[in-house]
């Protein structure tokens, strides 16, 4: 069954944005494209000096998809408009391009630089925890029936991982994902964690921080999901120990700054690794599988190495081990 992770990606070029822009939404100004592994997205500079994002959504994406996305950053907003969060500016428009219907949109654009970009300390990783608490506070309470759903990005999604294993170019990788996958399933009991909708893809590409490495924002909510609750820092902790020679430190200050303000239980915190090796197992196993489908889209290749790098230093390591260090460091 084809999704947004099989179709391609819209391809309009910057004439026809014009085009829209005009038609759409009233505006004009220049248009310049940005990175986006399964949507099409614009930055937009208007002749009036203001900045929006232009958002093309690939043409699997579910109307509903996208109204949840709306109406979640507008509850965050209305709970703590201290979190930067992509606001959508108007109604979501449909356009049709040889034959193919779009849902286009227009939301504000965040200033900040990209946590990829920037180097960060102890403290600013446990400010980032805290931010990503607030978020988790901000969301309380928040449902919409779209988020139920089955999606490749969701941890419990396990089959869907195995299901992209042939994709895989070694039998060590094959391995891999498959001890990570046990070791989930023979530790963690999925009833001991709470449930919630969660914006599920804090990656260093979707959170913004200032100069002084304070977290200032976070955009992308294509991936929310109802899933557990402690998968909301657990991605996070998944990324922000890539490419550190000591993953472990910056991973616990996220979880120490996350449970400082939305406590978790001691079973979701000795959850947490787990789930952060299995966010990892997706990003292969998807990337892999989408380079297949679509190997001229860069982007889908961004994460792999420092995530099979991140895989092979924690397959060595006792996760039980671990969850229990990780376990001790934020609530003592």
């Amino acid at each position: 069954m084809s999704s947004v992770f099989s179709t391609r990606p819209p391809s309009f070029s910057e004439p026809e944005i014009t085009e829209i822009l005009a038609a759409q939404f009233v505006l004009s100004g220049q248009s310049s494209e940005l990175y986006s592994e399964r949507d099409q997205n614009f930055l937009i500079q208007s002749n009036s000096d203001q900045k929006y994002v232009l958002k093309i959504s690939n043409p699997e994406e579910r109307r509903e998809i996208l109204d949840l996305q709306n109406e979640a950053t507008l509850f965050i907003h209305s709970k703590d408009s201290d979190i930067g969060v992509p606001l959508q500016i108007g109604e979501i428009k449909e356009y049709e391009k040889d034959g193919q219907k779009y849902f286009i949109r227009l939301v504000e654009y965040l200033e900040g630089n990209f946590l990829k970009d920037s180097t960060m300390s102890d403290s600013d990783h446990e400010k980032l925890g805290i931010y990503f608490g607030r978020l988790s506070q901000s969301l309380a309470g928040f449902s919409h029936p779209a988020a139920d759903r089955e999606f490749e990005w969701d941890v419990r999604a396990t089959e869907l991982i195995k299901s992209r294993l042939d994709n895989l170019e070694s039998e060590s990788g094959n391995k891999i994902v498959n001890h990570f996958l046990n070791e989930f399933e023979q530790n963690i009991s999925p009833h001991e964690l709470r449930m919630a909708v969660i914006h599920n893809d804090g990656n260093d590409h979707n959170i913004l921080v200032d100069e002084q490495g304070e977290t200032t924002g976070i955009i992308d909510f294509g991936d929310m999901v109802y899933s557990y609750q402690v998968t909301e820092p657990a991605v996070c902790m998944a990324y922000v120990g890539l490419e550190k020679d000591d993953p472990f430190m910056p991973m616990a200050h996220v979880m120490k700054g996350y449970h400082s303000c939305f406590p978790l239980t001691d079973s979701e915190l000795k959850s947490a690794l787990y789930l952060s090796c299995v966010r990892l197992c997706i990003s292969v196993t998807m990337s892999a599988w989408r380079m297949n489908l679509f190997p001229e889209i860069k982007y889908l290749s961004v994460s792999q190495k420092p995530a099979w790098d991140l895989l092979r230093k924690l397959e060595n390591e006792d996760l039980k081990e671990w969850s229990q260090k990780l376990l001790d460091f934020v609530k003592y």
